[in-house]
């Protein structure tokens, strides 16, 4: 598993002391001790949601966070509720993410390390 990686529990086996936590198609078995290595996720960010559907979605909308208040962001964070979306934060924000249409550049290098690893 990665950090990051998303999963459901599946089957705690307290005779075996065996937790089985279902990440997408697959099955992994944690024994009872190994139980540190994973981490309850209460939330995650927007960019790990997409392509994903969930019962209710709730988005926080911060002033503090100028730089993610985006159009595109805000979008993505509501089409992912199935039920019930929450918009819970400043109506400032919320309007300064509609007005803003424009994504920032990344600079990840990514295309250049892409190069590299062919030659």
């Amino acid at each position: 598993m990665f950090n990051g990686d998303i999963g459901q529990i599946a089957k705690i086996d307290l005779v075996e002391r065996e937790v089985v936590i279902r990440f997408d198609q697959r099955e992994v078995v944690y024994d009872f001790g190994e139980l540190d290595e994973v981490s309850l996720a209460f939330a995650i960010t927007i960019h790990k949601s997409q392509g994903s559907e969930f019962p209710v979605v709730v988005i926080p909308l911060a002033t503090q966070h100028y730089l993610l208040l985006q159009r595109n962001l805000v979008y993505t964070g509501i089409t992912r509720g199935k039920k019930l979306v929450v918009l819970n934060g400043q109506r400032k924000a919320l309007a300064i993410a509609v007005k803003n249409n424009r994504t920032e550049n990344r600079f990840s290098e990514l295309l250049s390390r892409l190069e590299a690893s062919t030659q």
